[in-house]
């Protein structure tokens, strides 16, 4: 799974400059995780930290980034030695004997489970680690996202089917902005198997969230811009609890 990542880093952080991320997607997960306040937050398939490094600034007492690319890890420990903000980042998941998380983030882990025990194995990872009532915030591919191959062009990238739609079913994202021209495989994954894997892994209060807009981004795009995302957004926003 993460060797599609390792040589992608700098393109991950480009992509948060994009106008969907940005201005809908950070919004709706920043607000969907809440207040911070003295609580530790894990980060489950952070990348270069762009989300963990946010998280931190915002006020969470303590923040680990995990995420099994070598390459996005890399990355983020050289944007920390410059700019220090006591981040710890790792290859290797939190051991539960002596880690504890309040909340736990994985912005596009889900889609790159290969089979169903590797999904419930990504979702149990999150769940391991956090204590009872902790809340997970996660992406997955919306299971109704729309095919056809420019529906997202507009907002720097395309999405279809690349075999038929079923659970486990390839999909491939296409991104296309600036300098970049990359393909990547991602995963289909029904709302009936996401959720039963969340269950298996011990999470409960499982909530389909819709995405907001920032009013930055009303302001500097129009609502007709964003219409078509929030009409059939490509990936879905879910929250749950730790039992």
């Amino acid at each position: 799974m993460h060797d599609q990542f390792d040589t992608l880093a700098r393109m991950y952080e480009d992509m948060f400059r994009l106008p969907w991320r940005r201005h809908l997607e950070k919004h709706s997960v920043l607000s969907a995780l809440g207040s911070f306040g003295d609580r530790a937050v894990l980060d489950v398939g952070c990348g270069t930290g762009v989300y963990t490094r946010e998280v931190r600034r915002r006020g969470a007492a303590r923040v680990t980034g995990y995420d099994v690319s070598e390459g996005m890890v890399a990355r983020a420990r050289l944007i920390e030695r410059g700019e220090p903000l006591g981040i710890e980042y790792s290859t290797e998941p939190p051991d539960p004997a002596t880690d504890c998380y309040d909340l736990a983030l994985g912005v596009y882990v889900l889609p790159y489970a290969e089979d169903y025990r590797s999904l419930v194995n990504v979702c149990a990872a999150a769940g391991r680690v956090l204590r009872p009532g902790g809340l997970f915030v996660t992406l997955p591919v919306n299971p109704d996202y729309d095919g056809r191959r420019d529906y997202y062009a507009r907002y720097g990238f395309r999405l279809w089917d690349a075999e038929p739609r079923a659970d486990a079913s390839r999909v491939t994202l296409e991104l296309a902005f600036g300098p970049y021209h990359e393909k990547i495989t991602a995963r289909h994954w029904s709302r009936t198997t996401l959720e039963r894997a969340l269950a298996e892994a011990s999470f409960t209060d499982v909530t389909w969230l819709d995405f907001q807009v920032a009013p930055q981004g009303v302001q500097e795009h129009g609502r007709e811009f964003w219409a078509p995302y929030l009409c059939c957004p490509h990936a879905s926003l879910i929250t749950c609890r730790k039992k």
